[in-house]
């Protein structure tokens, strides 16, 4: 990133659904040369992954304008658990736990934002929420109402179905909102699944320093159903993730999810992108095309230019020539004999074996490239074989 010189306009709008208060009141901080402290903040509950790359994506673009950014770390509301979108508590993580996870991000975050400039820094809000006592905690609830706590969708959805609502689940949003007050921020950046903890922050910045926050909810990158990519969805795809893997998995997203995938994931021109737009409507233009440049994108900004084009040329051998990959994984048996079903559970390339069986019996298993078609059938552990599942996933089974 960094190679576009944006406008303000741009900034914007691109991959924006909502500005709080109103786009022309930020619009007119921004133009009249105001330089901002803009903050994202990041619980770390598990690998960073794509939908973490749209809003980093628009703090660099932030940063490229000369605004000071701010990367928070959330390891202690981490630990709280955010119930954004949830219909049940999140399992509290433990300290060690939230450091962990933590551990790879700013690496991670280094191949988006550009780290040797100086209007960037690392915060963690363990460093002065941890320091709480019980008056202050007091006092700070005492800003919030409960009615107002239980205004948030999922919170209304659960007593709808009965379900509990836990008290910690109500101090999320305030210790959200404190970060706010203590950085002293002008603008939150954060998707739009965040926008009832973005605007908490902003309703508290005004009671208690009567200071203007801003808040910019992003468009979420969400799959067919309408849910969010994310772990907690089982459809990650990690910063992290090797090439191949990328690559293959955003070329089997389906096809509706193009469009905006170019919009919040690459720097290609919105213009372009609506001419593609229309030329795939007009059947002008393969929607696979377009999903090929969206992965190259990508896989180029988490792991370079070069690498991707590897990337794409060995998916380009694999799956159009039908070949098999060059590096596939090894796993090895502990048993001799095993029945397929047990097989493919304990290679993972199925998550039980009531799924195995169903993979079986799609005809979407094969050894050695021969369709299996009998999900009960004992495998000997033969050094070498090929075990397939889909169009994508590959192990070579070995000998324990």
């Amino acid at each position: 990133m960094g190679k576009r010189r944006l406008t303000i306009s741009e900034v914007l709008t691109r991959g924006v659904e909502r500005i709080y208060p109103s786009y022309n009141a930020l619009g007119s901080v921004l133009g009249a040369g105001k330089k901002l402290r803009i903050y994202h903040g990041i619980d770390p509950t598990g690998k960073l992954h794509i939908g973490h790359l749209v809003s980093l994506r628009k703090l660099r673009e932030f940063q490229d304008l000369g605004h000071e950014i701010i990367v928070l770390i959330g390891d202690f509301t981490a630990t709280i658990g955010d119930p954004t979108g949830k219909g049940m508590t999140r399992k509290p993580l433990t300290r060690a736990q939230v450091l962990a996870y933590a551990k790879g991000y700013k690496k991670q975050i280094g191949k988006i934002l550009d780290l040797q400039k100086s209007n960037i820094r690392f915060l963690h809000n363990e460093q002065w929420a941890s320091k709480l006592k019980p008056k202050d905690m007091l006092e700070l609830a005492s800003k919030f109402t409960v009615a107002g706590l239980l205004e948030r969708d999922m919170f209304q959805e659960r007593i709808k179905a009965g379900k509990d609502i836990r008290v910690h689940e109500f101090l999320y949003p305030i210790f959200q909102a404190y970060d706010s007050v203590t950085m002293d921020v002008d603008l939150e950046v954060g998707g739009n699944d965040q926008t009832f903890n973005m605007l908490a922050g902003r309703a508290l910045l005004k009671k208690v320093k009567n200071k203007e926050k801003f808040v910019l909810a992003l468009k979420l990158l969400t799959d067919s159903s309408g849910k969010k990519m994310g772990k907690s969805e089982g459809n990650l795809i990690s910063l992290d993730e090797k090439p191949g893997e990328m690559y293959g998995k955003i070329m089997a997203w389906p096809d509706e999810r193009i469009v905006l995938g170019l919009e919040v994931l690459t720097d290609i021109p919105q213009k372009e992108i609506g001419e593609m737009q229309q030329r795939i409507k007009s059947k002008k233009l393969n929607p696979r095309e377009a999903k090929a440049r969206l992965a190259r994108e990508v896989v180029a900004t988490c792991h370079g230019p070069r690498v991707a084009s590897l990337a794409e040329k060995e998916f380009a051998r694999v799956f159009r020539l039908k070949q098999t990959p060059r590096n596939i994984p090894a796993h090895f048996l502990t048993k001799k004999k095993l029945k397929l079903v047990e097989l493919l559970t304990q290679t993972k390339l199925a998550s039980s074996k009531s799924e195995a069986r169903r993979l079986v019996l799609q005809g979407g298993v094969k050894i050695d490239g021969v369709v299996q078609n009998d999900w009960d059938k004992i495998i000997a552990s033969v050094k070498g074989a090929v075990l397939q599942v889909g169009k994508r996933r590959f192990v070579r089974i070995s000998k324990g």
